[in-house]
Parts: structure tokens; sequence; C-alpha cells
């Protein structure tokens, strides 16, 4: 009996040992199988094509549209200053009076020119003087008169346009030393400068009216402008062009240095829209996926091109379908090619 049990229990050790490892791979297969078929409960929304205002958005800071800086030519010492930061000066109006001291001498020379040149000009009527003589004198008068008429500009700064003073940099009886007395910048109209994209280019025409600036400094109120320059070559880096838009500013309300966002409506597109829930961005890169539905009720993980957003949705450029049914919620869960039921 002994021999028999001695014998047996090797061989039931055997026949142990070769079911266990027949039924290991077969239930790691069912494990797998179950786990593709077992259906992801979701939510889902079907999307349509519409027809969505191609609506796009444009950050600027506002610009005076002229600026002069009020200096003379070389260094003097001021004598007066007859404006202040904030005042409306008018064009021409007189703004700074330099030392008249070289401008006095430069005075007196011409008045002596001029008088030398009287006399060889009768002179030269009656044949006293040669026509060379003549010649030299005219041509030192025309210079002493040059010389004077700079300087007296020079002496007497006047505002070459009409706008308002921004900045003060000397008081009287400073000595100009190469930076602006003051600054002068016109704000009936101010500009903004966009880059617009290439894609754009055919549809801005100079003269297009812009009916959407807004202003930081003014919530809830709209500006309108019209554009101005459509420069016509773009940025090989950017594929932008620059437009300069015109904003009339009749109450001066805009000041150079506001920050402007314009808004141009470039007509309309027929795209997909889907509700923002079903996009989902991919770890570690700024790509856009949607899961849509298959006719065997799996998902498709589907890479998309993003337009603008509108309320709680997103226009799409490329990627979906019409008609197409997409994941709003549940997707977590998700993978490609994932079986999924729909719940409500």
């Amino acid at each position: 009996m002994k021999k028999n049990l001695l014998f047996l229990a090797p061989a039931a050790l055997v026949m142990l040992a070769s079911c266990s490892g027949g039924n290991s791979e077969p239930n790691a297969g069912a494990i797998r199988v179950d786990a593709d078929t077992v259906a992801v409960p979701v939510r889902v929304a079907k999307v349509v094509a519409e027809d969505v205002p191609q609506l796009v958005e444009f950050t600027a800071n506002v610009e005076a549209n002229k600026t002069n800086e009020i200096a003379p030519q070389s260094p003097v010492r001021i004598k007066a200053i007859k404006a202040e930061v904030g005042d409306r000066v008018a064009q021409g109006q007189e703004l700074v009076v330099m030392d008249n001291t070289n401008l006095a001498n430069a005075k007196t020379q011409l008045d002596n020119a001029k008088i030398e040149f009287s006399r060889i000009d009768e002179l030269y009527k009656v044949g006293g003087a040669s026509k060379s003589q003549w010649d030299a004198q005219k041509t030192n008068l025309d210079v002493l008169q040059t010389s004077y008429d700079n300087m007296l500009e020079n002496t007497t700064l006047r505002s070459p346009i009409s706008g308002v003073v921004t900045a003060r940099n000397y008081d009287a009886g400073d000595l100009y030393s190469g930076k602006a007395v003051l600054v002068v910048q016109q704000i009936q109209p101010v500009k903004l400068l966009i880059n617009v994209n290439e894609q754009y280019f055919s549809m801005v025409k100079e003269g297009m009216n812009i009916d959407n600036i807004t202003f930081d400094a003014y919530p809830g109120e709209i500006f309108s402008g019209k554009v101005s320059i459509v420069y016509p070559t773009l940025d090989a880096n950017t594929r932008t062009f620059p437009v300069e838009i015109k904003i009339a500013n009749a109450n001066n309300r805009v000041r150079p240095g506001m920050f402007a966002r314009v808004t141009m409506n470039f007509g309309t597109q027929r795209h997909v829209v889907v509700p923002d829930q079903s996009v989902v961005k991919q770890v570690g890169s700024g790509d856009r996926y949607v899961y849509t539905v298959t006719a065997d009720n799996r998902v498709s993980y589907d890479k998309i091109e993003l337009g603008r957003r509108i309320g709680n949705s997103y226009e799409i450029i490329s990627g979906i379908q019409d008609g197409a049914t997409v994941v709003v919620f549940g997707q977590n869960k998700l993978v490609n090619g994932k079986l999924i039921t729909v719940v409500e």
C-alpha cells in the first residue's frame, strides 16, 4: 500500500501541475476580453455645423496720431516756458522762449549786411561796382539771413501741431542739453497698430469700419474706428501684417498708452460647433481632441483644430464631421477604440 501511495502521489502532483498550467493562460485571456467588452458609461451630444461669425480679437496700445518734441537746435539757456503738462495748444502757438543773446548778435550782422548790399547794389547799377562784388555781397547777405531765420526759429519755439502737452523736462533758467523741453501729442485722432493673420490679408481694406473697440479704462463701452493704413508686406516670422486703425476721439477720452482690444468681423463660415465639455487637451502638448462615437458604439480619439469660443461651445475648424456624436462626460475612463454605453 505504501508503494502505491508513493507512486500515486507524484502522479497526482503531475496532474495538478498540468491542470494549473493549462488554466493560467485562458484565464488571463478571459480577463483581457472582459475588460475590452465592458462598456464605459458616458454622456454624448450630437453636433451640427452652423454659420459662425468670424470674429477675431486683436490687442494694441493707443498711440498719438502725431508726436512732436519741442527743442532748440543747439544748447541754449531757457528763458521761459509758456505751457504746462495737460495744456491744449494750437498749431503755431508760442511755447518756449530761449535766451536771445545770439539772436541779437545775428540781427546786428544781418542789418549791417543789408546796408552794405544796398550800397553795392546802387554802385553796381551805375557801373561803380563789378558783378563779382555784387555777387559776393548778395551771397553774404543770403547766408546771414538764413542763419538769422534759423536762429529766430530756435529762439522762439512754436508748436507745429495742435494737441496736448504730455511732457515737460526743464524749468526756466535751465540750460537745454538734448532732451526735449516739451512734448506735444495730437490725440484727435488717436491710432492703434495691430498685427493681423495672413489669412485675412485680402479681406482688410483701407477705410474699413471697425465697430467693436474696447478699452480696459472704460469697461462695458464700445468705441468705433476706421482702418487708415494696411501695410503692404508681411512679417515672414509671424505671418502677420500691420494694420493701423484711427479713432476720431472727439471727446478726448482715449489717451495714448491705454490698452485696447479690437474685434474685427470677417463674415461667417459654416463650421461644426461642439460643447466645451467635449474638448480634451492632450497632456504634454497644446493639441486638442474629442472622443467621437463610432457606428459600433466605440470611440475614436480625433484631433481637432479649435476656432473661437462661443459661450459654452467651441467652433471647430477641422477634425469633426457635421452630425457627429461626441462624448461630453466620462472621457477620463476612455481610450481610443473603447466600448461605451450612453447614459442620460
